[in-house]
């Protein structure tokens, strides 16, 4: 946090994002052998302390800046960073598996990406929700008074965050059988039209 004084200028916002994606590989021949794969190499995460089958690590950070003028101080800028890392299983040795197996993988593969895709989609609307809601921030009698305001809406917008992260997640488990059985159905049915 940096204090700048000086003429009012109009508050700015910058979101800076940035995505990356990472593999692991996993090995076998039967959906036993896979899912023991998944199980034993899968990202570990923090908030269950288990493996999964992908992950999305995400990092927020940022600085405001603050200008003074006429005994108030406000916001001059708010800057919000988000990393997003989605780590994605990769299947080796796939061409020595049958036919079926390839396709339930495909349709378990996207579904993976998908899921992992949205996590880093919520992360990003979140991110860019702080930056509106610091630079909203009305003007305070001190810095010190306004930079204690920022510390509160970003924690409580980390905090909603996480529990929209926790919610999707909740809806995602509860549906995951019906889901998969739909987009194999579809898969199937895709491939008897070709």
């Amino acid at each position: 946090m940096a204090f700048f004084s000086g003429l009012a200028g109009q508050a700015c916002a910058e979101t800076i994002i940035s995505k990356s994606v990472s593999y692991f590989t996993i090995r076998g021949t039967t959906a036993e052998e896979l899912d023991h794969e998944l199980n034993r190499r899968g990202p570990l995460t923090k908030t269950s302390g288990l493996r999964h089958p992908g992950a999305t690590r995400i990092k927020f950070g940022g600085a405001v800046t603050y200008f003074e003028k006429g005994g108030r101080c406000r916001v001059q800028e708010a800057r919000i960073t988000l990393s997003t890392q989605i780590i994605l299983p990769q299947w080796k040795n796939r061409k020595k598996a049958k036919p079926g197996l390839a396709m339930i993988w495909e349709t378990l593969s996207a579904d993976i990406k998908r899921h992992e895709e949205r996590h880093a989609e919520i992360a990003r609307n979140h991110a860019r929700d702080m930056e509106r809601k610091l630079l909203r921030l009305g003007p305070e009698r001190s810095c010190e008074a306004l930079q204690a305001r920022v510390a509160a809406v970003s924690k409580a917008a980390i905090d909603t965050h996480d529990r929209d992260q926790a919610r999707f997640d909740r809806i995602e488990a509860a549906n995951f059988e019906d889901r998969m059985m739909r987009l194999l159905r579809h898969r199937m049915k895709a491939k008897t039209l070709n």
